[in-house]
């Protein structure tokens, strides 16, 4: 198979995947989605002598970088936009959600959102995108090992945090398993 029909089969066979990996990461911004999953595919293409037999830790792999440049994009944008005054906090617009609005499980969410974006990044490409402890290593560039310790302090440190954060009722769920 030549370089061109193994960036096209990778292509067909991981579109959707690296969206999905990508549409995530964004947290509703989907204008930027397809920008960043076109930005992977551009650089999968020119480097499409680089592509493994396996490629879609790879590809994960360069949309963290896409993804990165994005996030710090964005971040441009958003301070530009507040210098310019047309920021909704800058003029005391601010939504306030109802009582009645937390997700189920969002303390979950929220237990991961107070870990390091590096603790959040392995806990994700092995719940999301349901990588094993080798793919995950790629993703990240690093060794095996050294991935396999990151994913289990990272979730010692999302137990922590989860026991800290558990709702009352939950506890009490928890409990009636245990002597129930």
């Amino acid at each position: 198979m030549s370089n061109d029909e193994t960036f096209a089969a990778a292509y067909r066979e991981h579109y959707w995947a690296v969206s999905r990996f990508v549409a995530r990461r964004l947290d509703g911004r989907t204008g930027e989605v397809e920008e960043v999953v076109a930005e992977v595919f551009t650089v999968a293409w020119r480097r499409r002598t680089d592509l493994p037999a396996t490629p879609l830790p790879w590809l994960y792999g360069v949309a963290r970088n896409c993804l990165a440049n994005a996030v710090r994009g964005h971040g441009r944008r958003r301070r530009l936009v507040d210098r310019m005054g047309n920021d909704e906090t800058a003029h005391g617009r601010q939504t306030v959600a109802g009582p009645d609005t937390d997700r189920p499980g969002s303390w979950v969410h929220e237990a991961l959102g107070r870990l390091s974006p590096a603790d959040q990044e392995v806990l994700r490409l092995t719940a999301w995108e349901d990588l094993g402890v080798d793919e995950v290593a790629v993703v990240l560039g690093c060794g095996s090992r050294a991935a396999a310790m990151r994913l289990h302090r990272a979730r010692r440190r999302l137990r922590a945090e989860i026991d800290r954060l558990r709702p009352p009722a939950a506890e009490a769920l928890s409990e009636e398993h245990r002597h129930g």
